[in-house]
């Protein structure tokens, strides 16, 4: 790997890590103004830090005790992969399913393009089919 793209990779890991403690504004300033967030089922990409922090807040308020890890990461020119692996609790409503106290957990493929010291876009996969069974399912 290039000295930039490990700079790049070292950019989303410190992002990742911020977030893992609960630190939503401090994660937020490692991304540009005009981030721009790619989600599969939207018709184009959504643009700006909040809107970031909303989703990810909507994560917190569902998940309080998501944890994140980083399975694999690495990065090519300003692009930078990442496999990830959540895992919480259910003790909060989340996408309108109300609190289940179920454990959780599910994955995600990203992508991050890196602008100097700062994460100016991404394109997400989270496993939402496999979260929403979890919460949804009648129990066994």
């Amino acid at each position: 790997m290039t000295a930039s793209a490990e700079k790049n990779v070292t950019v989303v890991r410190t992002a990742f890590e911020t977030l893992q403690h609960g630190d939503l504004d401090a994660c937020a300033e490692q991304l540009i103004e005009d981030f721009i967030v790619n989600l599969p089922g939207l018709p184009g990409p959504l643009h700006g830090r909040e809107i970031w922090k909303f989703g990810v807040q909507a994560m917190r308020d569902g998940f309080p005790d998501l944890s994140i890890v980083i399975e694999d990461i690495f990065g090519a020119g300003d692009r930078v992969a990442v496999r990830l692996r959540f895992s919480g609790t259910h003790t909060g409503t989340f996408q309108d399913v109300p609190a289940t106290h179920r454990p959780v957990t599910f994955t995600s493929i990203d992508i991050y393009r890196v602008e100097g010291d700062r994460i100016a876009e991404e394109w997400v996969s989270p496993d939402m089919a496999g979260l929403m069974q979890q919460i949804t399912a009648a129990p066994r």
